[in-house]
Order: structure tokens, then C-alpha cells, then sequence
């Protein structure tokens, strides 16, 4: 594997699962922390807010710079700023999101919004999801975080928030506006601030179907380890395979 000036890690699956660190990823970023390469973490998380994700890596034993992290929730405020400003905002979803769009000055309410997004909440109940269907019926535009059906835990995987948004799909006939991976949105911000080529880039997961295909889409190299989702031998059979495939991060260390 060539070198890069900005290694791209996803977080579930690839560098930790649940409150477990994956100890070849942890030594992957200490070693390129040796190199003097600051890695980016990429994540379809949008309940944390980046100190959470901060924080939560550190306990882990692995130190990131807060303007390194971009979660998916980032993402999603900054694009609703863009495409609906002045615009009133339901949310759904956990710290992150909500913080990430208060960051933005958009207006929250709890009623008739002109905006609905939805991002991860562990704690959802039946009235929550009934009133997000109602916001979207009404005429709200339907935005969601991110697609992940499932995600790994300590325990095997749990639901994602592409099930629940899927879910309010069936109910409402309208389909949601991904923001996260396998969407650009994450790492083209990246690029963008950090004034970075292409060429210099690449997407480190787990997952084929939103890390993998993100970097894909956004046209750099990617890296497939086989620590979550998706096994090796199904990146490699597909018609767009991974750049590079490893069976933990240790076999990127020379």
C-alpha cells in the first residue's frame, strides 16, 4: 500500500465495536501517529457529538483532534443550512445531531417544521416515530443522517438508522435524503477544508456498502477490513471492489 497524507477510518466496526477498541486498529493509528500523519475519522454516528467521539476515543487510549472527527450529523447540518436556510427543523436523533444543528442558528421546533431529520436514538419510542410520520405526511422534507441498516456492537449487530428511516418510509411513501456514507457530503468537506487531492485520500471500513462505495464514489483509493460487516470475500467478488483488502489493520503496518 502506497502512502497518504489523510487516512479516512470509519469508526463501528473498524476501529472499535461498541465500547471495545479493535487492538489492530488502535496500533494502525499509533503507528501512523509515529509517521506524523494525524488520522481523520469518518463516521456515520450522528447521536455523539464530536467531544463525545473525542472523549470516547481517548478512554480507548487513541487521541484525535476534534477537527479531524466529521460525523455524519456535522454533515447533515451543514447541508440543511445550505439547501434550506431560514427553514425550521425537527429532530430526531441523539446529543450530536441536535447540537450540530443548534451550531448552524437554524431554528428547532418541536411542531409543523419545515425540516424533518433523523439521525440515531437509541431510546426511541412508538409516539416519536408516529410523530415523525406526521411531520412528513404534513409536508416536511424528510432528511436522515445516514442509511447504515446495521451496525457491530460488542454483543453481534444491532439496528441502524437506516432501518428506522426505512421504516418511516414505508409508512409515509417518502423517501429520506441520505447524508451520510455512502453519500460524498463527509469526505468532500474534509477535502475541501484540509485543501487536500484526491489522490492524497483514502476510506478505511468495514462496511462495502457505505464505506467502500462512499470512497468509491468520491473517486479515492479505499481500504476493506475485515473486522465488521461486510466479510473479504464479498468485497472482493464485487463488480467494484476495494482498492486495497486486509483482515485486521496490522497488515498495514511495514
Amino acid at each position: 500500500m502506497r502512502k497518504y497524507k489523510a487516512y479516512c477510518f470509519d469508526l463501528d466496526g473498524t476501529v472499535y465495536k461498541g465500547s471495545e477498541p479493535i487492538s489492530e486498529a488502535k496500533d494502525f493509528i499509533n503507528y501512523l501517529k509515529q509517521q506524523g500523519i494525524e488520522p481523520f475519522f469518518v463516521t456515520n454516528n450522528a447521536k455523539m457529538t464530536g467531544e463525545q467521539l473525542q472523549s470516547k476515543l481517548l478512554n480507548m487510549g487513541i487521541e484525535a483532534k476534534k477537527d479531524h472527527i466529521m460525523t455524519s450529523a456535522m454533515a447533515t447540518a451543514k447541508y440543511i443550512a445550505k439547501h434550506f436556510p431560514n427553514k425550521t427543523v425537527k429532530v430526531l436523533g441523539g446529543d450530536g445531531l441536535k447540537q450540530a444543528i443548534l451550531d448552524t442558528g437554524m431554528e428547532v421546533v418541536s411542531n409543523n417544521p419545515d425540516v424533518f431529520v433523523q439521525g440515531m436514538n437509541t431510546e426511541l419510542t412508538y409516539q416519536m416515530l408516529a410523530e415523525a410520520c406526521y411531520a412528513i405526511q404534513n409536508g416536511a422534507v424528510f432528511i436522515a443522517t445516514n442509511g447504515d441498516v446495521k451496525f457491530s456492537s460488542e454483543y453481534g449487530f444491532a439496528p441502524g438508522n437506516g432501518a428506522i428511516a426505512e421504516m418511516i418510509h414505508n409508512v409515509t411513501d417518502v423517501a429520506p435524503i441520505y447524508i451520510g456514507k455512502p453519500a460524498t457530503h463527509m469526505l468532500e468537506i474534509i477535502r475541501q477544508e484540509f485543501n487536500l487531492q484526491k489522490e492524497d485520500m483514502l476510506m478505511i471500513g468495514d462496511n462495502y456498502d457505505t464505506d467502500i462505495l462512499a470512497g468509491i464514489r468520491f473517486g479515492i483509493d479505499t481500504l476493506h477490513v475485515n473486522t465488521g460487516v461486510t466479510r473479504t470475500e464479498d468485497v472482493q467478488n464485487k463488480e467494484k471492489t476495494a482498492t486495497y483488502t486486509v483482515k485486521t489493520l496490522l497488515e498495514c503496518i511495514e
